[in-house]
């Protein structure tokens, strides 16, 4: 899997747990916080990440978030 980019700004829609539960669970893989993604229609009501450069994955809650992102992992 490509790297995780995380928006700061979205910390406080859940995406802080999953960040810190991946970063636990699958410490190999790359994660990184970013100040902004440009999503910010969808990041103000949501939980999202972007995986490498073009995919983003948008979720209702942080709980989603993480089983999608688990999924991708394998």
């Amino acid at each position: 899997m490509k790297k995780i980019n995380y928006c700061c700004k979205n910390f406080k829609n859940g995406s802080k747990s999953v960040y810190k539960t991946l970063k636990s669970k699958f410490p190999d893989i790359k994660q990184k916080k970013k100040s902004c993604l440009g999503n910010c229609r969808l990041c103000s009501k949501q939980c999202i990440v972007r995986i490498g450069k073009t995919e983003v994955i948008v979720a209702p809650s942080a709980k989603v978030l993480y089983k999608q992102l688990k999924k991708r992992i394998g």
